[in-house]
């Protein structure tokens, strides 16, 4: 078996059968299989793909709801391919993205893991990769600048590979993650640590840690729905913010947690300011949330 593609379900059955039927119409010339790891959904997703694919997906019931890196580590354990391919259940594969990206790992031993280029629903370029050290202090004071040092650094490949060739890049965006089984089990997978968000990026560090490269193939092209799966603003921002404070425990030292957490403080505050002369109250409050939850 050459990839096992896994897609982890939470009441998102509309998203996943989009997913699903792309996959099986752009994926050609590579032997597949398709895992459903489902987080205790209440959307009938079971009867639904048995329904519609047969036994052509694997359907993998959880008891309960165990977040998004432990629920692929699960998907993983009954994975039979060489190349584990994570994908979200909210993307639509464009080309033979599962053969184009299996094809580069297995040609590029020194590559850990890699990604393609993504787009919106619109077809405009969204964000694929990230070529900082994510949550560095650097990311932070970019984000700060509305990411001009980026733009300056690398132009308008900062997000988004523009290029015809292999791009090496920090992280890949957890929409459209391929890693080889052997690594993926050699790093013990997912930090269970995780419930939602920023486990991709622990996950890259630890890759990288280990010597690989992670890189963005542009050949492979993707839709990214960006979000529409999880659409509780208020409840994603409480997850993000929680993970991102197991990311900074685990990937920098307490000096430099101290660093970037007051030019994210800072980075927030102006936002707040600018806001409040704006007088856009949607956004002052998801500001002072941030505040409220990081400090």
């Amino acid at each position: 078996m050459d990839v096992s593609i896994i897609l982890v379900n939470y009441n998102t059955i509309s998203f996943l059968v989009d997913t699903i039927s792309s996959v099986f119409l752009k994926t050609e010339d590579i032997e597949y299989e398709i895992i459903v790891v489902d987080n205790n959904s209440s959307d009938n997703s079971r009867v639904i793909l048995a329904e519609k694919y047969g036994d052509k997906v694997i359907y993998l019931g959880l008891v309960e709801n165990i977040g998004f890196g432990r629920a692929n580590n699960e998907g993983v354990k009954i994975a039979r391919g060489r190349n584990l391919f994570f994908l979200n259940p909210d993307t639509i594969l464009l080309n033979n993205a599962v053969k184009i990206l299996s094809d580069y790992l297995d040609s590029n031993i020194h590559v850990g893991c890699c990604g393609g280029n993504l787009i919106n629903f619109e077809g405009e370029p969204t964000y694929s990769f990230t070529r900082v050290r994510f949550m560095s202090i650097f990311y932070e004071i970019d984000k700060i600048f509305l990411r001009i040092p980026s733009k300056l650094l690398y132009g308008k490949n900062y997000y988004y590979n523009y290029t015809n060739k292999p791009l090496r890049v920090n992280s890949i965006i957890g929409a459209d993650l391929m890693i080889r089984k052997e690594l993926f089990d050699k790093l013990h997978g997912f930090d269970p640590s995780f419930f939602m968000y920023h486990e991709e990026s622990e996950l890259e560090y630890r890759v990288k840690k280990a010597g690989y490269e992670i890189i963005s193939v542009p050949y492979a092209q993707i839709i990214h729905l960006e979000g529409k799966s999880f659409s509780n603003n208020f409840i994603k921002l409480k997850k993000i913010l929680a993970s991102r404070k197991i990311y900074l425990q685990k990937t920098y030292n307490p000096i430099s947690i101290m660093i970037i957490n007051s030019v994210y403080f800072l980075n927030v505050a102006i936002r707040l300011l600018v806001f409040t002369i704006l007088w856009k109250t949607d956004e002052m409050r998801k500001c002072s949330n941030i505040l409220k939850q990081v400090f």
